[in-house]
Protein backbone atom coordinates (compact mmCIF):
# COMPACT_ATOMS: atom_id res chain seq x y z
CA UNK A 1 0.00 0.00 0.00
CA UNK A 2 1.03 3.57 -0.88
CA UNK A 3 2.03 5.53 2.06
CA UNK A 4 0.72 9.08 0.68
CA UNK A 5 0.01 10.59 3.82
CA UNK A 6 2.68 9.75 6.30
CA UNK A 7 4.59 12.74 7.80
CA UNK A 8 8.44 12.75 6.58
CA UNK A 9 11.57 14.94 7.78
CA UNK A 10 12.03 17.79 6.12
CA UNK A 11 15.25 19.79 5.72
CA UNK A 12 14.75 21.66 9.46
CA UNK A 13 14.56 18.31 10.51
CA UNK A 14 11.00 18.51 11.79
CA UNK A 15 7.92 16.73 10.68
CA UNK A 16 5.36 17.93 8.56
CA UNK A 17 1.85 17.87 9.85
CA UNK A 18 -0.56 15.88 7.85
CA UNK A 19 -2.57 18.43 5.95
CA UNK A 20 -5.66 17.33 7.12
CA UNK A 21 -5.15 18.60 10.55
CA UNK A 22 -3.79 22.08 9.57
CA UNK A 23 -5.37 23.34 6.38
CA UNK A 24 -8.58 24.89 6.65
CA UNK A 25 -9.90 23.99 3.54
CA UNK A 26 -13.22 22.05 2.95
CA UNK A 27 -11.14 18.59 2.88
CA UNK A 28 -10.51 19.24 6.81
CA UNK A 29 -12.21 15.87 7.73
CA UNK A 30 -13.36 17.01 11.60
CA UNK A 31 -15.23 20.51 9.41
CA UNK A 32 -18.53 20.47 7.58
CA UNK A 33 -19.81 17.60 7.40
CA UNK A 34 -22.72 16.22 6.10
CA UNK A 35 -25.02 13.26 6.53
CA UNK A 36 -24.14 9.46 6.99
CA UNK A 37 -26.64 6.59 7.15
CA UNK A 38 -28.16 5.53 9.95
CA UNK A 39 -25.85 2.59 11.95
CA UNK A 40 -27.99 -0.44 12.57
CA UNK A 41 -25.97 -2.16 15.04
CA UNK A 42 -25.81 -1.24 18.67
CA UNK A 43 -23.60 -2.98 20.16
CA UNK A 44 -19.37 -1.68 20.45
CA UNK A 45 -17.62 -4.68 21.73
CA UNK A 46 -14.49 -5.67 22.87
CA UNK A 47 -12.53 -2.83 22.32
CA UNK A 48 -9.33 -3.16 23.75
CA UNK A 49 -10.17 -7.26 24.31
CA UNK A 50 -8.80 -7.64 21.05
CA UNK A 51 -5.34 -7.04 22.13
CA UNK A 52 -5.40 -10.03 23.82
CA UNK A 53 -6.26 -12.05 21.00
CA UNK A 54 -2.93 -11.08 19.01
CA UNK A 55 -0.77 -11.27 22.14
CA UNK A 56 -2.25 -15.13 22.70
CA UNK A 57 1.40 -16.52 22.21
CA UNK A 58 3.09 -13.86 23.72
CA UNK A 59 1.40 -14.21 27.40
CA UNK A 60 1.44 -17.99 26.85
CA UNK A 61 4.81 -17.49 26.11
CA UNK A 62 5.67 -15.76 29.51
CA UNK A 63 5.39 -19.73 31.19
CA UNK A 64 7.76 -21.02 28.53
CA UNK A 65 10.22 -18.80 29.15
CA UNK A 66 10.94 -20.32 33.18
CA UNK A 67 12.63 -23.73 32.12
CA UNK A 68 8.60 -24.94 32.24
CA UNK A 69 9.70 -28.17 29.68
CA UNK A 70 9.05 -30.73 32.49
CA UNK A 71 5.55 -29.50 33.41
CA UNK A 72 5.00 -28.92 29.37
CA UNK A 73 5.98 -32.42 28.98
CA UNK A 74 3.80 -33.90 31.76
CA UNK A 75 0.75 -31.80 30.54
CA UNK A 76 0.58 -31.96 26.67
CA UNK A 77 2.97 -34.60 26.63
CA UNK A 78 6.62 -35.74 25.90
CA UNK A 79 6.37 -36.19 21.86
CA UNK A 80 4.00 -34.09 20.46
CA UNK A 81 4.49 -31.56 18.19
CA UNK A 82 2.95 -28.89 20.12
CA UNK A 83 5.17 -29.92 23.14
CA UNK A 84 7.99 -29.87 20.79
CA UNK A 85 7.87 -26.69 19.55
CA UNK A 86 6.90 -25.29 23.07
CA UNK A 87 10.11 -26.87 24.75
CA UNK A 88 12.39 -25.34 21.80
CA UNK A 89 10.97 -21.66 22.40
CA UNK A 90 11.45 -22.06 26.40
CA UNK A 91 15.33 -23.33 25.46
CA UNK A 92 16.30 -21.19 22.87
CA UNK A 93 15.01 -18.24 25.02
CA UNK A 94 16.74 -19.63 28.00
CA UNK A 95 20.21 -19.18 26.66
CA UNK A 96 22.49 -16.34 27.41
CA UNK A 97 24.57 -16.78 24.58
CA UNK A 98 21.54 -15.57 22.21
CA UNK A 99 19.85 -12.66 21.65
CA UNK A 100 16.43 -13.14 23.35
CA UNK A 101 14.70 -11.01 20.62
CA UNK A 102 16.01 -10.40 17.22
CA UNK A 103 13.20 -9.46 13.91
CA UNK A 104 13.71 -10.37 10.69
CA UNK A 105 12.78 -7.32 9.73
CA UNK A 106 15.02 -4.64 11.71
CA UNK A 107 14.86 -3.10 14.75
CA UNK A 108 12.43 -0.25 13.75
CA UNK A 109 8.81 0.16 14.85
CA UNK A 110 6.12 -1.17 13.54
CA UNK A 111 1.98 0.05 13.65
CA UNK A 112 -0.03 -2.71 13.70
CA UNK A 113 -4.04 -2.11 12.89
CA UNK A 114 -6.52 -4.92 15.48
CA UNK A 115 -9.91 -4.93 13.95
CA UNK A 116 -12.53 -6.55 15.44
CA UNK A 117 -15.39 -7.35 13.40
CA UNK A 118 -19.16 -7.82 14.20
CA UNK A 119 -21.70 -10.56 12.85
CA UNK A 120 -22.97 -10.66 9.34
CA UNK A 121 -25.62 -13.02 10.46
CA UNK A 122 -25.36 -16.70 11.06
CA UNK A 123 -23.74 -18.96 8.19
CA UNK A 124 -22.59 -15.85 6.57
CA UNK A 125 -18.76 -14.82 5.86
CA UNK A 126 -17.27 -14.08 8.92
CA UNK A 127 -14.96 -11.10 6.92
CA UNK A 128 -17.59 -9.76 4.61
CA UNK A 129 -19.48 -6.99 4.63
CA UNK A 130 -18.70 -6.77 8.43
CA UNK A 131 -18.09 -3.76 10.12
CA UNK A 132 -14.91 -3.04 12.69
CA UNK A 133 -16.75 -2.13 15.92
CA UNK A 134 -12.85 -2.35 17.44
CA UNK A 135 -10.40 -0.39 16.31
CA UNK A 136 -6.97 -0.27 18.12
CA UNK A 137 -3.84 0.83 16.29
CA UNK A 138 -0.33 -0.61 17.90
CA UNK A 139 2.77 0.61 18.19
CA UNK A 140 5.27 -1.58 18.48
CA UNK A 141 9.06 -0.60 19.80
CA UNK A 142 11.48 -3.77 19.61
CA UNK A 143 14.04 -1.47 20.50
CA UNK A 144 12.52 -0.68 24.26
CA UNK A 145 10.31 -3.57 24.23
CA UNK A 146 7.53 -1.13 24.68
CA UNK A 147 3.99 -1.13 23.73
CA UNK A 148 1.85 1.61 22.58
CA UNK A 149 -1.87 1.53 21.99
CA UNK A 150 -4.45 4.23 20.51
CA UNK A 151 -8.46 3.04 20.83
CA UNK A 152 -10.26 4.22 17.87
CA UNK A 153 -14.08 5.17 18.70
CA UNK A 154 -16.42 3.49 16.18
CA UNK A 155 -18.26 6.47 15.67
CA UNK A 156 -15.45 8.58 14.74
CA UNK A 157 -17.29 10.81 11.83
CA UNK A 158 -14.51 10.48 9.22
CA UNK A 159 -14.23 10.73 4.90
CA UNK A 160 -13.80 7.53 3.09
CA UNK A 161 -11.41 7.13 0.46
CA UNK A 162 -12.89 6.29 -3.25
CA UNK A 163 -15.69 8.67 -2.98
CA UNK A 164 -17.67 7.20 -0.50
CA UNK A 165 -18.21 10.31 1.68
CA UNK A 166 -18.55 11.10 5.27
CA UNK A 167 -19.32 7.94 7.04
CA UNK A 168 -18.72 6.69 10.72
CA UNK A 169 -15.29 4.73 10.58
CA UNK A 170 -16.90 1.40 11.36
CA UNK A 171 -18.19 1.55 8.41
CA UNK A 172 -15.38 1.29 5.49
CA UNK A 173 -14.64 -2.49 6.54
CA UNK A 174 -18.42 -2.98 5.11
CA UNK A 175 -17.95 -1.20 2.15
CA UNK A 176 -14.65 -2.40 1.32
CA UNK A 177 -13.03 -4.31 2.98
CA UNK A 178 -9.93 -4.27 4.40
CA UNK A 179 -8.02 -2.13 2.04
CA UNK A 180 -10.39 0.05 2.54
CA UNK A 181 -9.83 0.32 6.27
CA UNK A 182 -6.59 0.69 6.44
CA UNK A 183 -6.55 3.30 3.85
CA UNK A 184 -9.16 5.57 6.25
CA UNK A 185 -7.12 5.13 9.24
CA UNK A 186 -4.08 6.28 7.41
CA UNK A 187 -5.67 9.03 5.99
CA UNK A 188 -7.54 10.48 9.05
CA UNK A 189 -4.38 9.76 11.36
CA UNK A 190 -1.18 10.50 9.08
CA UNK A 191 0.23 7.49 9.70
CA UNK A 192 1.35 4.17 8.24
CA UNK A 193 -0.17 0.81 8.93
CA UNK A 194 2.58 -1.86 8.60
CA UNK A 195 0.33 -5.15 9.36
CA UNK A 196 -3.23 -5.96 10.92
CA UNK A 197 -4.91 -8.44 12.60
CA UNK A 198 -8.71 -8.92 12.54
CA UNK A 199 -10.97 -10.53 14.58
CA UNK A 200 -14.42 -12.01 14.72
CA UNK A 201 -16.88 -10.61 17.78
CA UNK A 202 -17.07 -14.57 18.63
CA UNK A 203 -13.24 -14.81 19.45
CA UNK A 204 -13.52 -13.55 22.88
CA UNK A 205 -16.50 -15.51 23.78
CA UNK A 206 -14.80 -18.41 22.87
CA UNK A 207 -11.55 -18.00 24.61
CA UNK A 208 -13.44 -17.11 27.49
CA UNK A 209 -14.65 -20.79 27.33
CA UNK A 210 -11.70 -22.12 26.58
CA UNK A 211 -10.15 -20.64 29.53
CA UNK A 212 -13.27 -21.58 31.40
CA UNK A 213 -14.06 -18.47 32.48
CA UNK A 214 -12.53 -14.88 34.03
CA UNK A 215 -11.99 -13.07 37.23
CA UNK A 216 -12.86 -9.49 36.63
CA UNK A 217 -13.81 -6.42 38.87
CA UNK A 218 -16.77 -5.11 38.20
CA UNK A 219 -16.47 -1.23 39.12
CA UNK A 220 -20.42 -0.75 39.24
CA UNK A 221 -23.72 -1.83 39.15
CA UNK A 222 -24.80 -3.07 35.77
CA UNK A 223 -28.37 -3.67 35.37
CA UNK A 224 -30.39 -3.78 32.20
CA UNK A 225 -33.08 -5.39 30.20
CA UNK A 226 -33.58 -5.88 26.27
CA UNK A 227 -36.06 -8.33 26.15
CA UNK A 228 -36.41 -7.74 22.05
CA UNK A 229 -32.73 -8.26 21.96
CA UNK A 230 -32.38 -11.33 24.54
CA UNK A 231 -30.01 -8.94 26.55
CA UNK A 232 -30.58 -9.37 30.29
CA UNK A 233 -27.15 -7.86 32.17
CA UNK A 234 -27.27 -7.96 35.94
CA UNK A 235 -23.96 -7.70 37.92
CA UNK A 236 -23.54 -6.13 41.35
CA UNK A 237 -20.11 -3.85 41.60
CA UNK A 238 -17.39 -6.04 43.03
CA UNK A 239 -15.49 -9.29 42.14
CA UNK A 240 -16.88 -11.63 39.70
CA UNK A 241 -15.82 -14.83 37.77
CA UNK A 242 -17.26 -14.57 33.88
CA UNK A 243 -18.89 -17.03 32.06
CA UNK A 244 -18.77 -16.41 28.19
CA UNK A 245 -21.66 -15.56 28.68
CA UNK A 246 -21.22 -12.92 31.21
CA UNK A 247 -18.12 -11.83 29.30
CA UNK A 248 -20.51 -10.82 26.32
CA UNK A 249 -22.81 -9.10 28.57
CA UNK A 250 -20.20 -7.21 30.53
CA UNK A 251 -18.78 -6.34 27.46
CA UNK A 252 -22.07 -4.85 25.95
CA UNK A 253 -23.29 -2.82 28.45
CA UNK A 254 -23.60 0.95 27.25
CA UNK A 255 -26.37 1.87 29.44
CA UNK A 256 -24.96 5.03 31.83
CA UNK A 257 -23.96 8.41 30.93
CA UNK A 258 -20.93 7.75 28.98
CA UNK A 259 -22.28 4.84 26.26
CA UNK A 260 -20.18 3.84 24.50
CA UNK A 261 -16.97 5.98 25.37
CA UNK A 262 -17.78 4.37 28.84
CA UNK A 263 -17.82 1.12 27.55
CA UNK A 264 -14.20 1.47 25.64
CA UNK A 265 -12.88 2.52 28.88
CA UNK A 266 -14.72 -0.94 30.88
CA UNK A 267 -13.20 -3.09 28.52
CA UNK A 268 -9.39 -2.17 28.96
CA UNK A 269 -10.57 -3.77 32.61
CA UNK A 270 -11.49 -6.58 30.77
CA UNK A 271 -8.44 -7.05 28.59
CA UNK A 272 -6.36 -6.80 31.94
CA UNK A 273 -8.32 -9.67 33.84
CA UNK A 274 -8.33 -12.04 30.81
CA UNK A 275 -4.49 -11.36 30.38
CA UNK A 276 -4.19 -12.15 34.40
CA UNK A 277 -5.78 -15.21 33.77
CA UNK A 278 -3.87 -15.78 30.98
CA UNK A 279 -0.76 -15.74 32.84
CA UNK A 280 -1.69 -18.65 35.43
CA UNK A 281 -0.04 -21.54 34.96
CA UNK A 282 -2.92 -24.01 34.64
CA UNK A 283 -3.66 -22.23 30.95
CA UNK A 284 -0.65 -23.84 29.31
CA UNK A 285 -2.89 -27.47 29.32
CA UNK A 286 -5.57 -25.28 27.46
CA UNK A 287 -3.35 -24.27 24.17
CA UNK A 288 -4.78 -26.17 21.64
CA UNK A 289 -8.10 -25.21 22.33
CA UNK A 290 -7.18 -21.54 22.26
CA UNK A 291 -4.93 -22.33 19.40
CA UNK A 292 -8.15 -23.96 17.48
CA UNK A 293 -10.22 -20.81 18.25
CA UNK A 294 -7.69 -18.37 16.74
CA UNK A 295 -7.54 -20.62 13.42
CA UNK A 296 -10.85 -20.13 13.16
CA UNK A 297 -11.71 -16.64 14.10
CA UNK A 298 -8.33 -14.78 13.19
CA UNK A 299 -7.11 -13.04 10.15
CA UNK A 300 -3.55 -11.28 9.77
CA UNK A 301 -1.66 -10.50 6.82
CA UNK A 302 1.29 -11.42 9.61
CA UNK A 303 3.42 -14.85 8.98
CA UNK A 304 3.56 -17.47 11.81
CA UNK A 305 7.20 -16.41 12.12
CA UNK A 306 6.49 -12.58 12.62
CA UNK A 307 3.89 -13.48 15.29
CA UNK A 308 6.16 -15.75 17.33
CA UNK A 309 8.47 -12.76 17.22
CA UNK A 310 6.32 -10.76 18.76
CA UNK A 311 5.47 -12.69 21.00
CA UNK A 312 9.17 -13.62 22.51
CA UNK A 313 9.21 -9.16 22.40
CA UNK A 314 6.38 -9.82 24.91
CA UNK A 315 8.11 -11.62 27.49
CA UNK A 316 9.43 -8.01 28.66
CA UNK A 317 5.95 -6.41 28.67
CA UNK A 318 5.07 -5.00 31.79
CA UNK A 319 1.36 -3.84 31.94
CA UNK A 320 1.59 -1.14 33.94
CA UNK A 321 4.17 0.39 31.14
CA UNK A 322 1.73 0.19 28.26
CA UNK A 323 0.55 3.78 27.44
CA UNK A 324 -3.24 3.93 25.90
CA UNK A 325 -5.14 6.78 24.71
CA UNK A 326 -8.64 7.33 23.27
CA UNK A 327 -8.65 9.71 19.86
CA UNK A 328 -10.20 13.03 21.60
CA UNK A 329 -13.38 14.04 20.88
CA UNK A 330 -16.92 14.53 21.55
CA UNK A 331 -20.02 13.38 21.03
CA UNK A 332 -22.38 14.71 18.37
CA UNK A 333 -25.94 13.83 17.33
CA UNK A 334 -27.06 14.20 14.13
CA UNK A 335 -30.91 13.44 13.62
CA UNK A 336 -31.08 9.86 14.79
CA UNK A 337 -27.03 9.21 14.07
CA UNK A 338 -24.65 9.71 16.51
CA UNK A 339 -21.07 10.83 16.21
CA UNK A 340 -17.49 11.06 17.29
CA UNK A 341 -16.63 14.04 16.32
CA UNK A 342 -12.64 14.23 16.90
CA UNK A 343 -10.57 16.93 18.14
CA UNK A 344 -7.94 17.55 15.31
CA UNK A 345 -5.57 19.41 17.66
CA UNK A 346 -6.12 16.75 20.32
CA UNK A 347 -5.90 13.85 18.37
CA UNK A 348 -2.50 15.33 16.48
CA UNK A 349 -0.89 15.14 20.11
CA UNK A 350 -1.70 11.73 20.28
CA UNK A 351 -0.65 10.38 17.54
CA UNK A 352 2.48 12.67 17.58
CA UNK A 353 3.00 10.88 21.50
CA UNK A 354 2.12 7.49 20.92
CA UNK A 355 2.80 6.69 17.10
CA UNK A 356 5.76 8.91 16.55
CA UNK A 357 7.12 8.80 19.87
CA UNK A 358 7.43 12.32 19.92
CA UNK A 359 8.93 13.37 23.56
CA UNK A 360 8.90 17.00 25.50
CA UNK A 361 11.95 18.68 25.25
CA UNK A 362 13.22 19.76 28.91
CA UNK A 363 11.07 19.45 31.78
CA UNK A 364 8.63 21.61 34.10
CA UNK A 365 9.70 23.21 37.05
CA UNK A 366 7.26 21.99 39.03
CA UNK A 367 3.90 19.97 39.10
CA UNK A 368 0.41 19.52 39.95
CA UNK A 369 -1.98 16.45 40.54
CA UNK A 370 -5.78 15.80 40.88
CA UNK A 371 -6.41 12.87 42.55
CA UNK A 372 -10.00 11.39 41.98
CA UNK A 373 -11.09 8.53 44.38
CA UNK A 374 -14.24 6.02 44.97
CA UNK A 375 -16.23 6.84 47.77
CA UNK A 376 -14.52 3.31 50.21
CA UNK A 377 -10.51 4.97 48.85
CA UNK A 378 -11.23 8.79 51.07
CA UNK A 379 -8.68 7.42 53.41
CA UNK A 380 -5.81 6.36 50.87
CA UNK A 381 -6.76 9.18 49.00
CA UNK A 382 -5.92 11.15 52.23
CA UNK A 383 -2.53 9.59 52.05
CA UNK A 384 -1.92 9.88 48.45
CA UNK A 385 -2.04 13.43 49.19
CA UNK A 386 0.35 13.88 51.60
CA UNK A 387 2.83 11.44 50.11
CA UNK A 388 2.79 13.74 47.01
CA UNK A 389 2.96 17.18 48.75
CA UNK A 390 6.13 16.02 49.99
CA UNK A 391 7.51 15.36 46.83
CA UNK A 392 7.32 18.42 45.62
CA UNK A 393 3.79 18.09 44.03
CA UNK A 394 0.81 20.82 43.97
CA UNK A 395 -2.30 18.84 44.73
CA UNK A 396 -4.91 21.20 43.41
CA UNK A 397 -8.48 19.27 43.96
CA UNK A 398 -9.98 16.25 44.86
CA UNK A 399 -13.03 14.93 44.31
CA UNK A 400 -15.33 11.67 44.17
CA UNK A 401 -15.56 8.95 41.41
CA UNK A 402 -18.74 6.19 41.49
CA UNK A 403 -17.10 4.22 38.95
CA UNK A 404 -13.63 3.88 38.10
CA UNK A 405 -10.22 1.64 38.37
CA UNK A 406 -6.97 2.51 39.38
CA UNK A 407 -5.43 4.86 36.74
CA UNK A 408 -2.75 6.95 36.18
CA UNK A 409 -3.35 9.85 33.56
CA UNK A 410 -1.62 12.13 31.76
CA UNK A 411 -2.56 15.73 30.47
CA UNK A 412 0.20 16.53 28.76
CA UNK A 413 3.48 16.10 27.08
CA UNK A 414 5.92 16.50 30.41
CA UNK A 415 4.16 13.25 32.18
CA UNK A 416 5.76 10.20 30.32
CA UNK A 417 6.15 6.70 31.31
CA UNK A 418 9.84 7.94 32.53
CA UNK A 419 8.10 10.38 34.89
CA UNK A 420 5.56 7.68 35.98
CA UNK A 421 8.48 5.44 36.61
CA UNK A 422 10.44 7.80 38.82
CA UNK A 423 7.53 9.29 40.79
CA UNK A 424 6.43 5.95 41.71
CA UNK A 425 9.96 5.57 43.33
CA UNK A 426 9.44 8.83 45.22
CA UNK A 427 5.29 7.80 46.19
CA UNK A 428 5.13 4.38 46.39
CA UNK A 429 1.18 5.36 46.39
CA UNK A 430 0.81 5.68 42.87
CA UNK A 431 2.05 2.56 41.54
CA UNK A 432 0.67 -0.36 40.42
CA UNK A 433 -2.16 1.48 38.29
CA UNK A 434 -2.86 1.80 34.10
CA UNK A 435 -1.22 4.78 32.30
CA UNK A 436 -3.35 6.52 30.83
CA UNK A 437 -2.83 9.90 28.29
CA UNK A 438 -5.76 12.30 27.76
CA UNK A 439 -4.72 15.85 26.93
CA UNK A 440 -8.33 16.88 26.51
CA UNK A 441 -10.43 15.89 29.74
CA UNK A 442 -9.55 17.46 33.45
CA UNK A 443 -11.51 15.91 36.08
CA UNK A 444 -11.54 18.56 38.39
CA UNK A 445 -8.47 20.91 38.16
CA UNK A 446 -6.82 22.08 35.25
CA UNK A 447 -3.34 19.73 36.42
CA UNK A 448 -0.37 17.74 34.79
CA UNK A 449 -1.80 14.48 36.14
CA UNK A 450 -4.84 12.41 37.63
CA UNK A 451 -4.52 10.15 40.00
CA UNK A 452 -7.58 7.90 40.12
CA UNK A 453 -8.14 5.52 43.35
CA UNK A 454 -10.52 2.67 42.29
CA UNK A 455 -12.71 0.17 44.32
CA UNK A 456 -10.40 -2.64 42.81
CA UNK A 457 -7.44 -1.07 44.55
CA UNK A 458 -5.15 -1.94 41.62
Amino acid sequence: MKDNNRRTSGANGKRRRNSKYTNGSADNPFENYTSSRRHSQSAFRKTLTTMTIVFLTAILALLLFANKQEFISENIGKNSFLSNFLSKLSLSNSSKEKAEFTFPFGPKRKNILLLGVDSNGADSDLWVGTRTDTMILLNIDPKSKTVNAISIPRDSKVYLPKGMGVQKINAAHAIGGIGMTIQTVEDTLGVHIDKYVMFHDDAVRAIVQALGGVDIYVEKNMHYNDYAGNLHINFSKGKHHLTEKDAVEYLRFRHDALGDIGRTQRQQWFLRGLLADLQKPETITKIPKIISVANKYIKTDMSVYEMTQYASLAKGFDMDNIEIAMLPGAPNKHGYISYWILDPEKTQEVVDRLIYRQKADGVKESYSASIMSSPDKLSEAREVKKALENAGIEVRCSGTLNSSHSQFIAHNKYITIDYYANLKKQVPEVKSRQFVYDPATFMCAATDFTVVLGGDNK
